[in-house]
């Protein structure tokens, strides 16, 4: 009997994985990771790792499978929070998530799951693995998203290799949402009306402004608003071939150019496209973060959501930052191939171009992009396959 250790978070989504999974005769086994401390930071005065864990204990001992709480909260923070206070210290945007499930749920907790004489780690999410093999009976890994296209969570494990998932495993991936909540009810699980969390990866409901300020400086700084004049049209496709770094290039914002419409707590608190949070008003449209400068500590806005300072052609990943899912379909240098991309989670697929040079990947989008912004992540698929993902430079 293969053995499977489950990530029960708490939510209905992991309870029903471990659920189908004993169904389908496999040992399991329920652990529920802790990963941070500090309870300051929660929106309310819950504490809602503890109703999580509970909740996932009272599943475990529904389903009578061995459960434990795992206390990762020292790894969380040196690889995911002091993480994510650099990059927004330097203006960038990162991605928790993402680099939750990298480092934590496919790394640490893997590991654990081994110590463990596991054969799998299983969780919750919105995906789906196959595994095919070449002529020469070599096993590929192909991360597939999950059929509920409203809750596809391919994107959160873009960062994940071959060895990584071999030993996962998707239970819920083929299923729409609803028909995980009829499982649950029909199973008895506590979690089956259990709203789903909002809040970042295995911290629970903590509201992201309040958490960055707490851990950032608050530096008054100016917002200024650039008038659509100063940007200059987008180059098109086949312009943008020729010159890739002209057309993936951050814009340089001038303050000379734009008007002082108030002041802001750091420009670090801020991404380009936000629009909450700036509580300027008197605007004819609404305003837009459309660049930000943490040297000088100026936000940049722009009135309406077809500012054209929102938008460009495309992105540079840095060559450190290119990871293939499939180490087989890795792109030679000088090579260009078409996929579709995403920028940020649910957002629907867009065409591009990839360009492989010695300085980057070059990704160019057959329609301008709205909100590109540093430090996300950006993945390419063929079809329903995720094939890899960068982190943004620019």
């Amino acid at each position: 009997m293969k053995r499977v250790v489950v990530g029960l978070s708490g939510g209905v989504d992991s309870s029903v994985a471990a659920y189908l999974l004993k169904e389908q005769g496999y040992e399991v086994i329920g652990i529920f990771m802790r990963n941070w401390h500090d309870d300051s930071v929660i929106i309310d005065d819950e504490c809602p790792w503890i109703d999580d864990s509970n909740d996932a204990m009272l599943v475990a001992e529904h389903l009578g499978i061995p459960f434990q709480v795992m206390d990762l909260s020292i790894d969380y923070k040196e690889r995911i929070v002091d993480y994510m206070f650099r990059e927004y210290e330097m203006g960038r945007t990162p991605n928790p998530d993402v680099l939750c499930n990298r480092e934590i749920k496919f790394d640490l907790f893997l590991k654990a799951a081994r110590n463990l004489n596991a054969d799998f780690v299983a969780t919750g999410h919105y995906c789906r693995k196959e595994t095919i093999s070449n002529p020469e009976g070599t096993e590929s890994h192909r991360l597939l998203a999950g059929l509920d296209p409203n809750k596809d969570q391919s994107y959160f494990l873009c960062q994940l290799n071959q060895e990584q998932l071999g030993a996962a495993l998707f239970p819920i991936g083929h299923l729409q949402k609803e028909e995980v909540r009829l499982l649950a009810r029909s199973a008895n699980l506590i979690t089956a009306e259990k709203k789903d969390s909002q809040g970042l990866c295995f911290i629970g409901k903590v509201k992201l402004p309040t958490f960055l300020q707490q851990q950032l400086e608050v530096k008054q700084g100016k917002i200024i608003e650039l008038p659509s004049e100063v940007f200059s049209s987008l180059p098109g496709l086949d312009e943008a071939r020729t010159q890739l770094d002209f057309a993936t290039a951050t814009p340089v914002y001038s303050s000379e150019a734009g008007e002082v419409i108030g002041e802001h707590p750091g420009a670090h608190f801020y991404t380009v496209g936000q629009r909450k949070g700036l509580n300027v008003g008197g605007k004819a449209e609404p305003l837009f973060v459309i660049g930000t400068d943490v040297n000088t500590n100026t936000i940049y806005t722009g009135q309406g959501d077809s500012h054209p300072g929102l938008y460009r052609r495309g992105l540079k990943i840095d060559t450190p930052e290119i990871h293939w899912v499939r180490e087989d379909l890795k792109m030679s240098l000088g090579e260009v191939r078409s996929y579709e991309a995403r920028i940020r989670y649910r957002q629907p697929l867009q065409k591009c171009e990839l360009h492989l040079t010695e300085s980057g990947m070059y990704m160019l989008f057959d329609a301008p992009q709205r909100g590109i912004a540093p430090g996300q992540f950006a993945a390419w698929y063929s079809g329903e396959e995720l094939i890899g993902s960068g982190i943004i430079a620019h």
